[in-house]
């Protein structure tokens, strides 16, 4: 068996654990961060979860990589999955990936390719969003001078960001929670691009084939 069916078989039977794995590490930061007054011994549960999570991930990651064969190409080839590992506010985007998966296995998908890349990027705007809230939030609620002191306004600033608006009425204090921000600005401005992108492609191929019904003449 060569290494690329090895690899094929590697990467259908971690599908499902490592979708678990994004959604169980996504749960276990939500009620670190969320859950004031949470006692110490749950703290170090859900602590452990989100390093048993980034564990599966770098297993995945590294047998993957052996199984390739590439070596640093695949690296360059596999970037999504390097800032996966590498960043904690990607690993949701794994679900997304999990829920393409289960389409193709339908055989054809069922919706064409406008409406996939926009459920695509709505999905990855809800997971990308909620993580990068509970990011920031927790960066910024205890810090001195904060504007955003409850995670409602972490979420409204996550949704000002996305949106490209910027308000400026509740922003980042720290040097890491607008680290964070900048990430966001990029993913925001990333996904904008491709659903209007994708959307204004959908209404030309739309007027192009009422064009070619119409009958000569009129």
């Amino acid at each position: 068996m060569d290494d690329d069916s090895r690899k094929a078989r590697w990467e259908q039977r971690t599908e499902i654990p490592l979708a678990v794995a994004s959604l169980v590490f996504l749960a276990a930061y939500a009620v670190r961060i969320l859950a004031h007054g949470l006692p110490a011994d749950w703290q170090d549960v859900c602590l452990a979860v989100l390093f048993a999570s980034w564990a599966l991930f770098a297993v995945d990651y590294a047998v993957r990589w052996r199984l390739s064969g590439e070596r640093l190409r695949f690296v360059r080839i596999h970037w999504l999955d390097t800032l996966v590992l590498l960043l904690p506010l990607l690993r949701p985007l794994r679900i997304v990936r999990f829920y393409e998966t289960v389409q193709r296995r339908h055989g054809r998908p069922r919706l064409a390719l406008h409406a996939r890349v926009i459920v695509y990027a709505g999905l990855s705007t809800l997971l990308l969003g909620f993580a990068g809230a509970l990011s920031v939030y927790h960066e910024e609620h205890a810090a001195p001078g904060a504007t955003m002191t409850t995670f409602g306004d972490a979420v409204w600033w996550t949704c000002a960001t996305f949106a490209t608006v910027g308000y400026g009425d509740i922003a980042p204090v720290t040097p890491l929670g607008r680290l964070i921000a900048v990430g966001m600005m990029a993913i925001g401005l990333a996904l904008l691009g491709a659903v209007t992108g994708t959307f204004a492609s959908w209404l030309l191929q739309v007027f192009a084939r009422e064009d070619d019904e119409r009958p000569p003449g009129l």
